[in-house]
């Protein structure tokens, strides 16, 4: 565990959060208007967060007595660099922790474990319309990369692509 400050430190998750991961994923999309979409259950996250080979890993900002938020994320690798890298598929903080540090150590710790890995790039996507989140990145120093549209095969489309 390191220590942020004294009110909150950021530890990685476990099998035992896995309850507590769920329950932050669901309120991030609630946040995004996403709810619906959410079809993740907690024996399928034990399974890919937790298991053997795990895809992903999970950070948990904690205070004495409760998870104020995460961030969920999963190497990369950029063919330009040369080097693999890290990318944030979410990070959220619970509305009663917002303002105090959480997403900035959230963030920070994950510079950090890039550079661990050897890593050249930290990236993410957000919403368009979400100005709050684009604000607080901008004032982290990131740019958002405006040449890039992101596209995403999901469902019938991802069966069908498989079977092409």
């Amino acid at each position: 565990m390191k220590e942020i400050k004294s009110d909150f430190y950021i530890r990685q998750a476990t099998e035992e959060d896995v309850s507590e991961v769920l329950a932050l994923i669901k309120e991030l999309a609630f946040y995004e208007h996403l709810l619906d979409e959410v079809i993740a259950t907690e024996e399928l996250l034990k399974e890919t967060l937790f298991g053997i080979n795990s895809p992903a890993e999970v950070q948990l900002a904690c205070s004495e007595d409760s998870i104020l938020g995460f961030s969920l994320y999963f190497r990369t690798f950029s063919t330009f660099l040369g080097r693999p890298g890290i990318y944030l598929e979410d990070l959220y903080v619970r509305e009663s922790a917002r303002g105090l540090g959480v997403g900035k150590a959230l963030l920070c710790q994950l510079a950090q474990r890039t550079l661990e890995i050897g890593g050249g790039r930290l990236e993410w996507a957000v919403l368009n319309w979400n100005e709050s989140a684009i604000g607080f990145y901008q004032k982290m120093g990131a740019l958002p990369l405006e040449e890039w549209t992101t596209y995403r095969v999901t469902g019938e489309k991802l069966l069908e692509l498989a079977e092409y």
